[in-house]
């Protein structure tokens, strides 16, 4: 299953965050939606679906289109609370699989020492501009149980710090943004 990522610019005033969950909540296949934290502009939010699912009409957004690696299993959703950091990294285009068996590798080490949630590392679709630059971009989307986590599990001297650096080997750039999950509406 395919999934497609928006990075959505609001209208001025916050109450458009919480319109645009409700009505991207309402729509068949969405996944989450994400309000910024750190590193995305304030009237940026985040919105990832699945299948076929489109944004409310007359919603600006730049979309990517993802393809799923090792996680999210089918139909997952991303659990409640922590913080989301999306951390979109460009790599050498003929190490994407490398990439991609690297960080399976490391995240049952990770996932053990730290309080964090690997939700889903997707693999862009192949642009114009990658295939002319020799690279591929892949989104990793984790769930930490706050900034603090983030930081400690930086952690060098665990395995999957070790098997990292070799993924880093491969990395062109890298940008982590933090985010939070808003809740979808409960039903009545």
């Amino acid at each position: 299953m395919d999934y497609h990522y928006f990075q959505v610019t609001l209208q001025r005033d916050r109450a458009g965050l919480k319109d645009l969950a409700h009505a991207c909540y309402e729509r068949e296949g969405c996944v989450a939606v994400f309000a910024p934290l750190l590193g995305f502009a304030s009237d940026q939010a985040l919105v990832l679906g699945s299948g076929g699912f489109e944004l409310p009409p007359k919603t600006k957004a730049e979309a990517h289109s993802l393809s799923p690696t090792l996680r999210p299993a089918e139909g997952a959703r991303p659990p409640p609370g922590g913080v989301y950091v999306h951390n979109w990294f460009t790599i050498d285009g003929e190490a994407a699989d490398e990439f991609v068996a690297l960080s399976g590798q490391a995240w049952p080490d990770f996932e053990a020492r730290f309080e964090t949630q690997i939700f889903g590392l997707f693999l862009a679709a192949e642009s114009q501009a990658d295939r002319l630059e020799g690279s591929r971009r892949l989104l990793l989307m984790t769930r930490y149980r706050d900034l603090g986590e983030w930081q400690v599990s930086r952690d060098p001297t665990t395995d999957a710090m070790q098997i990292f650096l070799r993924r880093r080997e491969l990395t062109r750039v890298s940008l982590a943004r933090a985010c939070v999950l808003l809740p979808r509406p409960e039903t009545r």
